[in-house]
């Protein structure tokens, strides 16, 4: 048996995503993951917790989101099993709340432990839509405060 989740059963917990279970993917991520969203965007940045990445990112986006919100679904999974990497490539297919599409494109390069949590993430992604999105969406009293918390 591999010492790390294989591609399938890595799918299979990111494919949560796609009907909006972000509890279910988060019950395997590490409370203190160490999560980096690349990017010169707004939502960039290096996040320590799980709280601070669903507070930076999810929350932030997802507030300026049309329902039912972002919903990421799963194209593909390299690595895992033998390999404590894998990529996890994401697709978003969501709207904004002033009509803007947000149809993004993710690679998450995560990392597993030996008890198949995972502890680090690098997000890849394409800012200038989250750059715009932001900016289009959030009034200026909200990117302000985004800014100082």
């Amino acid at each position: 048996m591999p010492p790390y989740p294989t591609a399938p059963e890595i799918s299979a917990i990111f494919k949560n995503m796609e009907t909006g279970n972000y509890p279910e993917v988060f019950k395997r991520v590490s409370p203190n993951v160490d999560w980096t969203v690349m990017g010169t965007h707004p939502c960039a940045g290096r996040y320590t917790t799980l709280a601070a990445f669903q507070k930076g990112t999810l929350k932030r986006l997802g507030a300026i989101m049309k329902e039912p919100g972002i919903k990421l679904k799963v194209r593909n999974v390299i690595g895992g099993g033998e390999q404590a990497w894998a990529v996890v490539e994401l697709v978003a297919d969501a709207e904004c709340k002033n009509g803007m599409p947000f149809e993004n494109t993710y690679a998450w390069c995560v990392r597993f432990d030996e008890e198949g949590m995972v502890v680090q993430v690098r997000a890849y992604l394409d800012s200038a839509m989250v750059k715009q999105a932001v900016e289009e969406n959030e009034g200026p009293c909200e990117s302000f405060r985004a800014k100082i918390e």
